[in-house]
């Protein structure tokens, strides 16, 4: 168990992201094809389920009009506007994402508040939420075209969907280093492909260029009042995905992130609605399933073979991101330590979860089973994207305003807008918590139970073990009087409170009658930076002839190698062979006591995660062979 409370440390202004010079336009294809595969895809279903959410079978032109209007400008504020403009400014030194947003604010107040770790508790939630979400609406959504090339297919979508989903999350374990050179160039004919239908069928009728102008879309609000709240609710499928703009931000970096944005992605999405908006005013019985309908029969097979590549690579995008987000989550402290295993030996942060990737393909399957359409399906998409979008424009304003010092009056004028209107979404989509929205909503609520349990959990399991346990320099000074015996070597004790003598290294006492000729009381910490430099990683301080207090820091999304960060020791005069090293490690099992702390279910919740945890060994990057557990067993 270690430290999972980081020291607050100094604000830092954005730094960019460090990526090769020279490679500009490799990262631009490579954002193309992982930052955008989850919003590339929306216009499979957007526009679609828009149109039938206004529940008339034939509709206005003036009312598709609106929902086309809707659409875009959603695109234009959300996406453009607060991610590519504002929020992707504010980088952590070259990483983004809803922790890397918590840990600038947290540095901005020089603390963590409880409700700054809400915060980064629910926006985790509800991502994982939408990890499960997007295969399943994405996948399914392709799929059901093969029954317009094929009707007699329509009984096996489900089936098709289920393999395409099992061998997607199958293929996990071998990363996706092998499989990510083609996202982009894939991608990339993805976009082209839809804004070639759009400007195609855009002559079917021109009318369509009104939505350009955003007075129809105010127009259609306006008009249709509260019942306009159902098709905000599925116009808002249009930005699902937006946040990987800047969840995705330290993969490729900014600059190119946004010249795939501006140059190709926001044109082709135009250009798709507008298209497939044209070709529903003048055919309005296309509106049932717009984008596929707009191929000419002989293409309709490769579209839907496209589209599903394109699904696939969504899909994958987004579990790549879970990924990512629950090592954060425990690098952090706010899970149990999880099996990390690195899937790439020349790409940083490639990496692979089995019990997180267990987790999602059951999520995911259940999903495709319990729903059995996209249409269906679309009622529980959104709701979790909404949310996390809200706490991102929550946290931008507290940024903006403590750590960038931004006049209160500018920071209410460029936020208050944006959450507004991403409010007045998650409003829309709350209409739909009956028909399905429940599901985020209970995943997020789940995962966010889970987490609280841990950290009270590690918190009260801290305080108890403390009462019992003497000072470091007390027992310093016992040791003087006693004298063990003194074995050579060095011992290397890890623990999580570092101002008291570890458990392992008592029970070595008590039992062993042993003392290492030095030994090393090591603490880990998490620094809310993604990376630390060599340079600042160890802090060293000797408290004795044979014991050295050492405190490793690494940032939220490294991997903690112990022994590694040890080494550094000996370029500031500690002497000793790393080879010849002993790890010591605490192992404790719990039983529960009533009344004692925790309630009974929570006492129970915790001790099965403490179950689940993975070994400290493998987690920490300690050599099996020089490894010693002992055994502890706590009453909590």
């Amino acid at each position: 168990m270690t430290d999972s409370s980081p020291a607050p440390a100094e604000a830092a202004p954005p730094v960019a992201a460090p990526h090769p010079p020279g490679h500009g336009w490799k990262l631009v294809l490579g954002s193309i094809g992982v930052v955008y595969g989850d919003i590339g895809t929306s216009p499979l279903y957007a526009l679609r389920e828009s149109l039938h959410a206004a529940g008339r079978d034939v509709l206005r032109p003036e009312e598709v009009i609106g929902v086309i209007s809707l659409l875009i400008w959603t695109l234009i504020l959300i996406v453009t506007v607060k991610y590519v403009l504002l929020i992707m400014r504010a980088d952590n030194r070259g990483e983004g994402g809803t922790l890397s947003l918590v840990a600038l604010v947290q540095q901005a107040m020089k603390r963590r508040p409880a409700w700054l770790l809400g915060i980064g508790v629910v926006g985790i939630s509800l991502f994982f939420g939408d990890a499960m979400i997007t295969p399943a609406m994405s996948v399914l959504s392709a799929v059901e075209g093969l029954s317009l090339v094929a009707p007699h297919f329509q009984p096996f979508v489900i089936p098709t969907t289920l393999l395409i989903i099992l061998g997607l999350f199958f293929a996990q374990y071998q990363g996706t280093e092998r499989v990510s050179v083609f996202f982009g160039p894939i991608m990339t004919v993805w976009f082209l492909v839809m804004a070639g239908m759009g400007l195609w069928h855009m002559s079917d009728d021109t009318r369509v260029l009104a939505a350009l102008n955003p007075v129809n879309a105010v127009g259609f609000l306006v008009e249709n009042g509260l019942a306009s709240l159902i098709v905000l609710g599925s116009v808002f499928l249009a930005v699902t995905g937006g946040e990987a703009l800047y969840a995705d931000m330290g993969h490729f970096g900014r600059r190119p992130i946004r010249i795939a944005w501006g140059l190709l992605v926001f044109p082709a999405l135009t250009l798709s609605y507008l298209g497939q908006g044209a070709m529903v005013l003048a055919h309005p019985e296309t509106a049932h399933n717009p984008f596929f309908l707009m191929a000419p029969g002989w293409a309709l097979l490769p579209l839907v073979l496209l589209a599903t590549a394109a699904t696939v690579i969504a899909s994958q995008a987004v579990i790549s991101g879970a990924f990512s987000m629950m090592q954060q989550a425990t690098q952090m402290g706010l899970l149990p330590r999880l099996e990390i295993q690195h899937t790439s030996e020349t790409q940083y942060g490639q990496i692979y979860l089995p019990k997180v990737n267990l987790i999602l393909a059951v999520g995911v399957i259940l999903l495709v089973l319990a729903f059995g359409s996209s249409s269906d399906l679309a009622a529980a998409y959104g709701i979790a994207v909404t949310g996390d979008m809200v706490i991102t424009s929550v946290l931008a304003f507290v940024l903006f305003y403590r750590a960038w010092k931004w006049p209160l009056v500018l920071v209410v004028a460029v936020v208050a807008p944006i959450l507004t209107l991403e409010l007045l979404f998650l409003a829309a989509n709350a209409t739909k918590i009956a028909d399905g929205g429940y599901v985020p909503i209970l995943m997020a609520l789940t995962i966010c139970l889970l987490m609280w349990t841990w950290v009270r959990g590690t918190a009260h399991v801290q305080r108890k073990a403390r009462m019992g346990m003497v000072s470091v320099e007390t027992l310093i000074g016992m040791l003087k009087k006693s004298h063990p015996i003194t074995c050579p070597g060095t011992a290397v004790f890890l623990t999580s409170d570092p101002d008291m003598a570890p458990s392992a290294l008592m029970h070595n006492l008590k039992h062993n009658r042993v003392l290492h000729k030095q030994n090393f009381i090591v603490t880990v910490g998490v620094a809310p930076t993604p990376r630390v430099r060599d340079a600042d990683r160890l802090v060293i301080q000797r408290l004795s002839e044979e014991f050295v207090k050492v405190r490793m820091t690494f940032g939220y999304m490294e991997q903690p190698n112990v022994p590694k960060a040890l080494a550094l020791a000996r370029k500031q005069g500690e002497k000793f062979d790393i080879m010849s090293t002993s790890f010591f490690l605490n192992r404790r099992s719990f039983r529960s006591a009533r009344g004692q702390g925790l309630p009974n279910w929570q006492e129970r919740v915790y001790i099965a995660m403490t179950k689940s945890a993975a070994d400290a060994t493998d987690f920490y990057c300690l050599p099996s062979n020089r490894v010693v557990e002992m055994g502890q067993q706590m009453t909590i």
